[in-house]
């Protein structure tokens, strides 16, 4: 999962490699419309191309969309790469399956993201979920019958939740992996804060991260 990752952009990490798994165990037929939300540097949008996948990935970042025609260009895939936030930039479409990997990190500084800058990757207000939140209000609207969600976040920002959420939508959904990690820069930095909320138990000192997958019946 090689690419070319610029300053500002999202570098691929466990998180990435974790629901590039799940989207290996996918059965997606030559053809299948898929859909990478917040792409980054392209890398999950490159890997369901090379399975045959028609792709469109998207990115509030200029920086990740240029990052990520790049690497499309520099791997020969086709993939059609959009600007803007979340789903505005293909509301009319329908997808067999959606990738997302949202910012799902708790950050101390209140319910707002942060405007630019690297953080914006992964700072998601007080509980995490702000950008989570949306993809389960919206994702399942733009599911195909039999169309998956495959949604990447951190057991501390309320896999249930989403989990929870998505089956009031309609959609059959599911933890389907797990991986514990150890504590990266950014939560290091905002250990004290975590345990102070009960996010992190004085003695955990790894993360979990999960993928959540959710499929809307046909």
């Amino acid at each position: 999962m090689t690419a070319l990752v610029p300053p500002g952009v999202y570098a691929p990490q466990e998180d990435t490699e974790l629901l590039a798994g799940a989207l290996s165990d996918e059965p997606l037929p030559p053809g299948a419309e898929v859909l990478d939300v917040g792409t980054g540097s392209g890398a999950l949008a490159l890997e369901a191309a090379r399975r045959g996948s028609r792709v469109t990935a998207v990115d509030v970042s200029w920086s990740a969309v240029w990052a990520a025609r790049l690497n499309a260009r520099l791997a020969g895939l086709p993939v059609r790469i959009r600007h803007g936030n979340l789903f505005e930039p293909v509301r009319e479409e329908t997808f067999d399956l959606i990738l997302a990997n949202p910012p799902y990190v708790p950050a101390p500084d209140g319910h707002r993201r942060p405007p630019r800058g690297a953080a914006r990757a992964w700072d998601a207000g007080g509980d995490g979920r702000l950008v989570v939140d949306r993809i389960c209000r919206e994702a399942p609207g733009l599911l195909r019958p039999g169309g998956v969600l495959l949604l990447v976040q951190s057991a501390l920002s309320g896999p249930d939740l989403t989990v929870g959420q998505l089956r009031a939508a309609g959609l059959k959904a599911a933890v389907t992996r797990r991986r514990r990690i150890a504590l990266g820069p950014v939560l290091r930095g905002r250990e004290r804060w975590l345990r102070e909320r009960g996010l992190l138990s004085a003695a955990d000192d790894k993360e979990e991260l999960v993928v959540v997958r959710a499929e809307l019946p046909v």
